[in-house]
């Protein structure tokens, strides 16, 4: 690959200003300041090693993230009263071009703007479907804080099945534990609009707060804090799409 379609591939800038820096040498590649914009790099995920302006990067042929999404942003691309969740990633992150099968780095589903938790995004079009779609059943696991206590019997209606209004299918959880009296933890599979408040409201309760700790076999652990992120590894996303 040539350095600059190198660099432009990471979202380092358009083309032209990729070719602009490495002219005026602004970008090093495993240490060393290179100033052709031609120059073939054997470009290797998770190997290539290069810096722009001072930055360090690794180069990626797909990005697959994990992000700790704290509360007060929105999943959208066009986020309305509260900032987006791109705004806490990097600008190289921010600006991957996308085209063909890639869409640009987008959040794989959405949480509310007042649900924390494990948010994965991701410029592989077939990881978003595989992750996105009802039919795939990737178990997510959340976990609710309710406004009164917690009983047998709504825990058992949760796993039994209740009616939203918008579908006179029962929704079923895939689990459901009582943590204590107020802290439940639900495993779904399915993706509906508000789904985990709906549930809790059918059987006669309310959310006070949401937190999505798991996805598939990606449990969010305590390494990333609110509002950080992180790369996966092959390992993981092989596991997460059922490769692993």
């Amino acid at each position: 690959m040539y350095l600059d379609q190198l660099i432009y591939s990471q979202g380092f800038g358009t083309r032209r200003h990729c070719a602009g820096l490495i002219a005026a040498g602004l970008v090093a590649v495993e240490g060393r300041a290179c100033l052709d914009p031609a120059a073939e790099i054997a470009a290797l995920s998770g190997v290539t090693a290069f810096a722009v302006e001072g930055q360090p990067w690794l180069f990626h042929d797909k990005a697959y993230l994990l992000l700790h999404k704290p509360a007060g942003y929105e999943c959208s691309q066009r986020p309305g009263a509260w900032p987006g969740v791109h705004t806490l990633l990097p600008a190289p992150l921010r600006q991957r071009p996308g085209g063909g099968k890639s869409p640009g780095v987008q959040a794989v589903g959405r949480l509310d703007q007042d649900t924390t938790g494990l948010l994965l995004l991701s410029d592989d079009g077939a990881f978003i479907h595989r992750m996105s779609s009802p039919r795939h059943h990737v178990p997510k696991v959340y976990e609710v804080t309710t406004r009164h206590p917690l009983d047998d019997v709504q825990v058992g209606r949760l796993l039994a099945g209740v009616v939203l209004d918008d579908d006179p299918r029962p929704v079923r959880a895939a689990a459901a534990r009582a943590v204590d009296e107020r802290h439940l933890q639900l495993t779904l599979t399915e993706g509906k609009y508000h789904q985990v408040k709906r549930m809790l409201a059918a059987v006669g309760n309310r959310v006070e707060a949401l937190h999505r700790s798991q996805v598939g076999p990606l449990v969010l652990g305590p390494e990333v804090p609110q509002g950080r992120w992180r790369w996966l590894t092959a390992e993981e996303v092989a596991g997460l799409m059922g490769r692993g």
